[in-house]
């Protein structure tokens, strides 16, 4: 993709989602004398930071593959940071942590280069033995196997499966001819980020039976169908459109990314439940951190990466 060379169709879908935020943010203006304070002020917090994380996806994805890479780079750093600064950690790995700030860089790069052998590898692989290695170089032995276990699977959920959303955008042109990697992209975030609003829409209208009860009490089996099945219908709408999916195939990956986020979201309230916090930072104001709006994403990325690479590459 070169500099502001956006497909048309994708130039649509983001014009469609500036819609839905006008309608949201005239509704919501609408409701200000009917909500309490505190609810109207979640709303308009929630909403602001939408529309900023719009913005800056919108542009992100638009001009051009190296900013792109930079995003998305930058999305698995805060990520990563955020979360290192939920778990414990261990003062002698200080140096190890910088070790596993490196992976971010690199990664990314690979990206870029289109290295999809070493890509695939770097994290699973090579991030899993050197790391532990460079912790028994350090001769402390108290806590290694939870420092050792806590750092790859941040490496692996922060790093690893977010930088599939960054490397749709560089599969070659034939895999999705009509609307290129940015539509491929803005599928998946898209409708990972539409699942966890209508899971919840569905949740609150008609939620009566808990699905996690001990992990998030407020999600619940009628919002998770409910969410499931908005996803998999958008997605039927959607796919044949922005992506290289026929109608079947579409309905697959709808379903892999209702349910993949589904879990992806309770997996990061286990961890932070586990952790006594409510949000993973501040960053998004109504959202909290960066990690609290990644976290389906985590799932879905490389799932949603994989069944498009696996039917169309």
């Amino acid at each position: 993709m070169n500099v502001f060379d956006i497909r048309h169709d994708v130039l649509i879908a983001l014009g469609g989602i500036l819609a839905i935020l006008v309608i949201a943010s005239v509704v919501t203006f609408a409701l200000r004398t009917k909500l309490s304070a505190g609810i109207h002020r979640e709303l308009n917090q929630r909403l602001q930071s939408w529309w900023t994380m719009v913005a800056i996806f919108a542009v992100a994805i638009s001009v051009s593959d190296i900013v792109s890479l930079i995003f998305f780079a930058l999305v698995s750093f805060l990520a990563l940071k955020e979360y290192l600064s939920l778990i414990p950690t261990r003062r002698v790995d200080r140096q190890v942590i910088f070790w596993a700030y490196l992976a971010i860089p690199l990664q990314y790069v690979l990206v870029g280069y289109e290295w999809y052998g070493m890509f695939i590898i770097l994290i699973p692989v090579y991030a899993f033995l050197l790391l532990p290695m460079r912790m028994v170089l350090a001769g402390e032995t108290a806590n290694f196997l939870r420092a050792m276990g806590t750092l790859h699977w941040g490496l692996m959920a922060m790093v690893f499966s977010i930088s599939h959303v960054a490397y749709l955008l560089v599969l070659p042109e034939e895999v999705n001819p009509g609307a290129g990697g940015a539509g491929l992209v803005l599928f998946l975030v898209f409708l990972t980020q539409f699942n966890d609003v209508s899971q919840y829409i569905w949740g609150k209208l008609f939620g009566r039976h808990q699905a996690v009860p001990t992990v998030s009490p407020a999600k619940s089996v009628e919002g998770l169908i409910g969410g499931l099945v908005t996803t998999t219908a958008l997605a039927l709408v959607l796919g044949p459109w922005l992506t290289p999916l026929d109608q079947p195939q579409s309905i697959g990956a709808g379903l892999i990314i209702g349910t993949a986020g589904f879990v992806g979201d309770a997996v990061i309230s286990a961890l932070k439940r586990d952790l006594g916090v409510k949000d993973s930072g501040s960053l998004l104001p109504g959202h909290g951190g960066v990690l609290d709006r990644v976290d389906s994403l985590i799932y879905t990325a490389p799932l949603f990466f994989h069944y498009t690479f696996y039917l169309h590459y």
